[in-house]
């Protein structure tokens, strides 16, 4: 297993799998960018310089097409300020919540030839990562509870 958490591991990807598939999803995204990014020797921005967050732009912008053509948006973006629970040296670049019809949606995106050339980027870029798949709303069968 990765110390890293970039790629989904093969067990976490069946486990998404295995959930409803016919339902709105939220996919909570927590990204901390490399401080220098780091392609593959082969790749035309391998020597380019870049920081992780110049590199996690591009990928926003090569992936961004296919992310709409599947009909996903951005509900929330947010800037981390301070950390209330939590490792304190737990820190965070990039926080939003995106949104799919599906996850028929987000599994096309991802398997798509112009995505998966698009994920170089967010690879170079990303130090570690959390991408946690949620169900949008509030759950009634928990309405008793006011703070999760």
């Amino acid at each position: 297993m990765s110390d890293q958490h970039i790629d989904p591991e093969r067990p976490q990807f069946e486990a998404f799998k295995a959930l409803p598939r016919d339902t709105t999803i939220h996919m909570l995204n927590l990204v901390r960018f490399k401080e220098k990014a780091t392609y593959p020797a082969d790749h035309p921005l391998a020597a380019a310089g870049l920081s992780g967050a110049e590199a996690y732009a591009n990928y926003g912008k090569d992936s961004g097409p296919v992310f709409q053509r599947v009909g996903g948006g951005i509900v929330w973006r947010g800037t981390m300020e301070a950390m209330l629970i939590g490792p304190a040296d737990e820190t965070w670049n990039a926080m939003f919540v995106a949104e799919y019809p599906n996850s028929g949606a987000f599994l096309e995106m991802v398997t798509d030839p112009v995505y998966r050339q698009a994920v170089i980027h967010r690879q170079a870029a990303v130090e570690t990562s959390r991408l946690i798949r949620t169900a949008p709303g509030l759950d009634p069968s928990r309405s008793e509870t006011v703070f999760g």
